[in-house]
Formats: C-alpha cells, structure tokens, sequence
C-alpha cells in the first residue's frame, strides 16, 4: 500500500471510534475487533483476513500517539485539500502529478515544495524505509557464502576451473520453503507482513528492524515444518563448478554474483566470495604482474659475457645475453614472460643473475685460476670501500 494511500485511508472509521477518542478508548475498540477478525477464528475467511490487517494497521498508527500526531497533520496537510492537483496553477491550486507527490524522486515544485517525494517523509511513519518499500511479504535476497580454494602456482597464473562443495541455507523442500507443514502460513500480526517493525530514534523519526516475532519473514507457520522449524529455510550442500581467472594472486577475494545462496520468495541469489591461496613454486617466484626467477652463471660467463637460456613458466625457454662483466645480482627482464594482468597482457619474467663460485677447483682450472690471480695482483677490489669508510 502506498503512502498516499494510507493518508487517504480514514483509521478512525476503521476502529469505529472518533477522531478526539482517548488511548483507552482505541485500544478497547481493536481488542475487540481483532478477537473478532483474528486469522485464527477465521480460517479460510480471506474478507476477516483482510479485515484484521487492516484493523492491524489502524491500531498501528492510532495506538502510537507520535504516529497518531503525524498522521493527523498528515491528513489534515494532504487529505483534506491542503494540496490539490488542478489544470492550472489558478485558484489556489497546484499543477502537479500526485504519482510524483507521493512516489519519491520528484523534482522541487515552483512552491518551494517538497523534492524527494512526500513518501520518504512519512515512510518512517508507516513503518517503511521510504517510498515503496515495505511491501508485505517482498522477495528476500539469498545470503552471501563463503569459500575457499587451493591452487598450484600455475593454475593461479593461468587460470583453472575448480570444483567447490558448498553449504548454504536455501528454500526448505519439505515445505516449500513456506515453513508450515500445510504449505499455509498465515502473516504475521505483529508486522502484517511486512517483515519490519518500526522504533523511534528521536527528532520525530523512526527506524526499521527485522520483525522479532517473524524473524523478518512476514509470515508465522500455524504448524511449523518438522525439517526447518518454521523458517523455511534449511541446510543444503552443492557442488559447483568454478572458473578462477588468470593472473589470481595469494590471499585474493574473488566475488561471484549469483552465485551464493538462493532466494526466498523468488528473490535474487547472494553472491559467493572465494579466497585464494596459491602453493609456492620451486623455480618461480612472483612480484605483482611480474614472475622471478633466480638463474645461476659460471665466473666465466659474467666476466666475459656470453648466452644464457632461462626457463619460463609453462613455455619453451628464452635465450637472454650476458654483456661481459655482469655483476652479481643483477636483474634482467624477459618481456611478456610473466603473469596475466586483467586485460589480457602479460607481465615480464624479471632474471636475476647469481654467480655460481665451485666448492672444489682442480687441475687446469686451478692452473688457470692462480694465473688469474697474479695477472690482477695489482688490483684491489675493495679499495674505494676503505677510502669511502675514511671519508665519512
């Protein structure tokens, strides 16, 4: 029911009491009502089903003397003809849409009136979080799940589909989902339905929260089923298959819309978040987009330069040319050799360079080493480290 018709509405005439009629005198008439309407003297009585939400509702507002106030100058501001809409702005009269009076999302009128709708005004009011909210019994989204997966390194790199058993709570199949054994729930009395009950934060507005008795469905099971106790809801496992995108890195969150817990009432599916944790690799490593690895060369090889092959994760190996005199440590970059960034290109393998000295050297290497040592007698490598320390 919309907000303009609730203000529309006369509860007085509902609860059959005047509009000066004392607290006393409103709760008498819907105790009394509400025995004779009540679902549960009525069974099968659409026309006393009806009756009691609307009793209900009356009782609602009238029963709350904030409300009772707020709805007063309501009705007496829109219901009797403090605005109304005309062919013209003569008269006294304004030319405007009533659907965007009390639809929300207007825009500001020539009077200086109101700009978001006169629905998210009262929507506290009527027990609703603004203009068109509060349906009774709305479809209810599924909760979100979460999961977690194990990947080896190159499955993160490359991407891989994976297979994930899933618990969630989903619609009960012995009922229904309804909760009741009968498939016949009635609405809950307390929130007519809509799953929300309303309490006061001060400065004359009100806040929402799940309805207490119904637990937010709306809906109380007359005899609730022996499976999900009422709720509706119950435990269910699945097994689905899930594609994990190329270039995941460890400790990612990956979000899947659609993909968590059904709905309720034809509501829309959570979303399901999968955390991703990659094994460490024993030649690669990773740096961002960017894979490493860590290549072992002769002496020879960084003094005098020369080729060296590298291996590439998951392709045919690259040939990268040491320039003569290559220190040790030194990093060098194979472009396009590295992890798959989100718009398909692919980062660099980053070659980092260590010279292998041997345990043990013998014969002609010995020989040509001690030569070695005497033709650079003269030189002194860590020289300028001593006149640095001396200079500072």
């Amino acid at each position: 029911m919309s907000t303009k018709d609730f203000i529309e509405k006369d509860y007085y005439k509902v609860l059959g009491v005047p509009k000066d009629a004392t607290e006393a005198e409103i709760k008498k008439a819907y105790r009394k009502l509400a025995r004779e309407f009540h679902p549960d003297a009525n069974k099968g009585n659409t026309r006393a089903e009806e009756r009691f939400k609307e009793i209900s509702e009356a009782n609602d507002v009238l029963g709350d003397p904030k409300k009772r106030k707020e709805y007063d100058e309501a009705r007496a501001l829109f219901g009797n003809g403090g605005f109304r809409p005309g062919p013209g702005a003569g008269g006294g009269s304004f030319n405007f849409d009533l659907g965007d009076l009390f639809g929300g999302g207007g825009t500001q009128q020539s009077g200086g009136g109101f700009g978001g709708g006169i629905g998210d005004v009262f929507g506290g009011l009527f027990n609703r979080g603004g203009a068109g909210a509060g349906t009774r019994t709305q479809p209810r989204r599924g909760q979100d799940i979460e999961s977690e997966v194990t990947l080896s390194f190159n499955e993160a790199i490359e991407g891989a589909t994976v297979p994930l058993r899933m618990s969630s709570q989903s619609p009960c199949k012995a009922c229904s989902g309804t909760g009741d054994k009968n498939g016949t729930p009635r609405v809950c009395p307390t929130c007519v339905g809509t799953g929300q009950v309303a309490r006061g934060s001060g400065g004359g507005f009100s806040l929402t929260d799940p309805c207490p008795d119904c637990k937010g469905r709306g809906l109380i099971a007359e005899d609730p089923c022996d499976v999900c106790k009422g709720s509706g809801r119950a435990k269910s496992s699945r097994t689905m298959q899930v594609r994990i995108p190329a270039g995941v890195s460890d400790g990612q969150r990956i979000r899947l819309r659609g993909k968590g817990a059904p709905g309720e009432r034809g509501g829309p599916a959570g979303d399901l978040y999968v955390v991703v944790h990659v094994k460490e690799h024993p030649v690669f490593g990773r740096k961002g987009d960017n894979l490493t690895v860590t290549v072992p060369v002769t002496f020879a090889e960084a003094a005098l330069g020369g080729e060296v092959r590298v291996p590439t994760l998951g392709g045919p190996a690259v040939t990268l040319k040491l320039p003569p005199g290559t220190p040790n440590g030194r990093t060098m970059r194979a472009r396009g050799k590295g992890a798959v960034r989100k718009d398909g290109t692919r980062g660099d393998l980053l070659v980092t360079v260590e010279v292998s000295v041997p345990k043990d050297v013998t014969g002609k290497a010995r020989d040509a080493l001690e030569a070695y040592r005497e033709a650079t007698a003269g030189e002194d490598p860590r020289a300028e480290l001593f006149q640095a320390a001396k200079g500072a």
